[in-house]
């Protein structure tokens, strides 16, 4: 067809122009052939393969594979090409569909069992060819999965068999695999949740108590749950991977995030260390059995912060967005992993009864024909049929001689029960037995009263069920994704700074690309630069090659975020002639790349001294006035540390309102800043300055702190806010070095129990204070000035020795950290507890310097005081 011929008409219809004058147009409507393919097309994607069905929680080809495996299943093994091809019968697709849907169930580990070469979903591995792998259904999906008498049948795609609608599932099972999908328009993914804990919470619906659920996946790691938000849309779940410190240059991941494999986690940590990101020496992947991944460190490197840059800028951090969406009556439904439980649990429910209603009905025909064939036994019936000619008679007969006995059967006697009661063997009646005949008759009546029992018990009945299936299956199946609330990384501070900062002062350019220029300080390709200019103004930018910022730059640097001990302490003249101020401040946020005046605004105004201070540092200068009219005083003192930190648009205080001829350093500051405060939050694992946890003491420069573990290694670190603390810490606390640390262990090799108190003698070393024999553990541990400990011992023959009390100050004097300590006793001990320590009135430290705080008391932020030295030398304050 010609687009020339084309046109429009209304809506999304065309017609076709022709040059015959006798024809007529011809009109397509795509809109028809929209609605009716396209949308039976999604219809189709999303009903018959992307999305689960509520009901059992599998999708088509799935339900398929499971039922193929139970009409092959004689207890051996299938080799898996065969189950596949079986499937095909069901599934209107190939071959290849079907074997992978196949080995995701199977790498689950619980609806099938597995033999061969099945894959490895720990290292991304690949499954063998289908003729190679066999399987067979699992004992647990023999239980839960299958009930051919409460199943509904449809017939399959070319009407040559029966498939199920639904298989009769009772557990969630969807939950306890997850289920992930696109298809048309929308999608699906509901993460796997724990075996064990899906049945807990399914008995506390029943018992309508509340309940939590939570993923666990089954490549472990460290989740964070808290907007999990029921598995809906818009919840999110952070996944890390399990990174420990093995020594001080290697660290170890033992388990990788969920959507991840080892093969993909290295790639993605080799791609960070290319890009500079993180600095490594070398990876092993000794992965087999369980994850094992070797990271080496080169010398230098934090390992802490190597932790937190693998979970910024690597795989072993990862985001996973959840989406219950699955088909309920031929539609899609959106829904909670909550709803989702009860809507599984209701229907486990009600499957249930529909078994106990179909076992009773058939108990109750079992013992119905029982009584019958006894009726007709027992009062030799059947003889009465011994001169009936036809088979009306026949029946009639035995009809007739049955109703002086039918009274107390349950239901009335029917053709086909005389039926059955003629097809009873010659023989079978000579050996009848009327008292086991009466046996079994009770042995029924006993079933149908506990199946009545069940069925008016039902929850109880239900309950009972997910119990067993909990103490039957439930082993090996608990949690191995640890729930954590994680701290947020910022990559600014945990960056590599693999590039270098130059700066051109007098034409005005920040970069990385300026390397014939000024060296100021590393970077990465991530961070800020703060710049200021002479003219008071300030800028933050993003790093990059080439920046223009302005002229005549004083001060550069790299910009942290919320920065509030970094303070900026600057003397600037207001105009071309006016007085000069002096002023302190931080800056903690600001507007990328606008350009903030410092000083008052007016024209001419520069500034004339500048210093940045890491750490809030306030040096002494000496400020030279010009000789203008009859001043006295031409040189004086400023102590930066009388001065409060404000705002960085405050106006400052006067210093003079002469000319200053030049500014010179007289005396390098002191931190002016209070010591930090530093607390603990164990949920996290992290030390934080934000008051969230347990305070653990104000630190200082030099400040350290202790740190002992279950293991009996104690060791020293200077506080730093990246800190990762190993699992078994038992102690963490501000170390005083004079305290001793007091401690009761067991000698593997001696078998008896020491006590042993000491010093830490090397702050800079982790050392281990109790015997390295494999069988030697802690017992206690307290770093109490005059701690006292209670011995509980064992009965020896009967006979239970008083508990003794041991003040660990008198039983042994301090020692070296090596020493092996002063036996405890040579009895048995069961049990030692630490008890409340004795009073002790600590030492008075040594006053030292006292550093500066800030305060307000005096403000002279109005301008019109001026700083300057009387005839002695001492700082003065004068109205102007």
């Amino acid at each position: 067809m010609d687009e020339e011929n084309l046109e429009p008409l209304e809506g999304e219809h065309f017609y076709e122009k022709s040059d015959n004058p006798e024809s007529q147009d011809t009109i397509t409507k795509v809109t028809g052939m929209y609605k009716d393919w396209f949308l039976d097309y999604a219809s189709y994607v999303i009903l018959e393969r992307a999305v689960p069905a509520i009901e059992d929680g599998f999708k088509p080809v799935q339900r398929r594979i499971m039922h193929s495996l139970k009409e092959l299943d004689d207890g051996r093994y299938n080799k898996v090409a065969n189950v596949v091809g079986h499937t095909m019968q069901y599934h209107p697709h190939g071959d290849a569909s079907i074997g992978d849907a196949m080995v995701q169930i199977g790498q689950k580990d619980l609806l099938i069992d597995t033999q061969g070469n099945w894959g490895n979903i720990l290292t991304g591995d690949g499954a063998a060819a289908p003729r190679y792998i066999e399987a067979r259904l699992s004992k647990f999906a023999l239980d839960v999965l299958y009930s051919p008498k409460i199943t509904t049948w449809q017939s399959s795609y070319d009407g040559r068999k029966n498939e199920p609608v639904h298989l009769p599932v009772k557990f969630p099972l969807l939950l306890a695999q997850g289920a992930e999908g696109i298809a048309v328009g929308l999608s699906t993914k509901v993460l796997p949740h724990n075996f064990l804990e899906l049945i807990d919470a399914s008995v506390k619906i029943l018992k309508k108590k509340p309940f939590t659920l939570y993923p666990d996946f089954p490549t472990g790691g460290v989740a964070d749950m808290s907007n999990y938000n029921d598995g809906m849309r818009g919840g999110r779940v952070r996944v890390r991977a399990k990174i420990s410190q093995q020594d001080k240059s290697t660290l170890v991941i033992t388990q990788i995030p969920f959507t991840t494999n080892t093969t993909s986690l290295i790639d993605s940590i080799l791609k960070a260390n290319e890009k500079g990101k993180i600095k490594i020496r070398k990876i092993e992947d000794n992965t087999a059995a369980d994850v094992e991944i070797l990271i080496h460190l080169p010398n230098g490197v934090s390992p802490d912060k190597t932790i937190d840059a693998l979970y910024a800028f690597t795989a072993c951090e990862t985001s996973i967005a959840p989406l219950g969406c699955v088909i309920q009556d031929q539609k899609p439904l959106f829904v909670g992993v909550s709803d989702m439980l009860r809507i599984s649990t209701d229907r486990t429910v009600e499957l249930l009864r529909s078994e106990l209603e179909i076992e009773l009905t058939e108990l109750e025909e079992q013992w119905h024909f029982q009584s019958l064939e006894r009726i007709f036994i027992e009062n030799r019936i059947y003889r009465r049929i011994e001169e009936e000619e036809t088979w009306e008679g026949v029946i009639k007969a035995i009809d007739e001689g049955l109703k002086p006995f039918t009274k107390h059967l349950k239901r009335a006697v029917t053709e086909e029960d005389i039926v059955r009661l003629t097809e009873i063997r010659i023989k079978r009646i000579s050996k009848f037995d009327i008292d086991k005949a009466q046996e079994k008759i009770e042995a029924l009546e006993g079933d149908i009263e506990q199946v009545k029992h069940n069925l008016e018990h039902i929850i109880d009945f239900a309950i009972d069920f997910f119990q067993n299936l909990k103490e039957k299956y439930g082993k090996g199946r608990e949690r191995k994704t640890e729930i954590r609330n994680f701290d947020n990384i910022e990559a600014t501070k945990v960056v590599l700074r693999n590039t270098k900062l130059y700066v051109n002062r007098e034409e005005g350019f920040v970069g990385t690309g300026l390397k014939k220029d000024e060296y100021v300080a590393d970077c990465s390709d991530i961070d800020d630069v703060i710049v200021f200019l002479r003219d008071g103004n300030m800028m933050v930018t993003k790093v990059d090659v080439k920046t223009f910022v302005g002229k005549d730059i004083i001060y550069v640097a790299v910009f942290t975020k919320n920065d509030k001990r970094t303070i900026y302490n600057m003397i600037y003249r207001d105009g071309k002639s006016g007085p000069s101020y002096v002023k302190r401040f931080n800056v903690t946020s600001i507007t990328r790349d606008k350009l903030y005046d410092l000083t008052q605004g007016n024209k001419g105004s520069q500034i004339v001294y500048f210093s940045g201070n890491p750490n809030g540092e306030a040096e002494v200068v000496t400020i030279l006035l010009r000789q203008v009219g009859s001043i006295k005083k031409l040189k004086f003192d400023l102590d930066f540390a009388t001065l409060a930190i404000k705002g960085r648009a405050s106006k400052g205080n006067k210093v003079t309102r002469y000319p200053i001829k030049r500014i010179e350093l007289k005396e390098k500051g002191i931190s002016t800043l209070k010591p930090r405060r530093i607390w603990f939050d164990d949920t996290v694992q992290r030390l934080n300055v934000d008051g969230r946890g347990e305070l653990l003491g104000e630190f200082k420069s030099n400040d350290r702190l202790l740190i002992i573990n279950q293991s009996g290694k104690v060791k020293t670190i200077i506080p730093d806010l990246s800190t990762h603390f190993e699992e078994g810490m038992i102690v963490l606390e501000k170390w005083v070095p004079k305290k001793p640390i007091s401690a009761i262990y067991y000698d593997g090799e001696k078998t008896r129990y020491y006590i042993k108190r000491f010093l830490v003698e090397n702050e800079n070393k982790e050392e281990i204070f109790i015997t390295e024999h494999p069988n030697s553990q802690l017992e206690i541990v307290s770093t109490d000035y005059r701690p006292v400990a209670e011995i509980i011992f064992s009965k020896v023959k009967g006979v239970q020795k008083e508990n003794m009390e041991v003040d660990l100050e008198g039983f042994i004097a301090v020692k070296g950290i090596k020493a092996l300590g002063n036996q405890l006793t040579t009895d048995k001990v069961r049990q030692i507890n630490l008890l409340e320590s004795l009073p002790y009135d600590e030492p008075e430290e040594e006053p030292e310097p006292e550093e500066m705080e800030v305060k307000d008391e005096v403000d002279l932020t109005d301008g019109n005081t001026t700083i300057g030295l009387d005839d002695d030398g001492q700082i003065t304050l004068s109205l102007d």
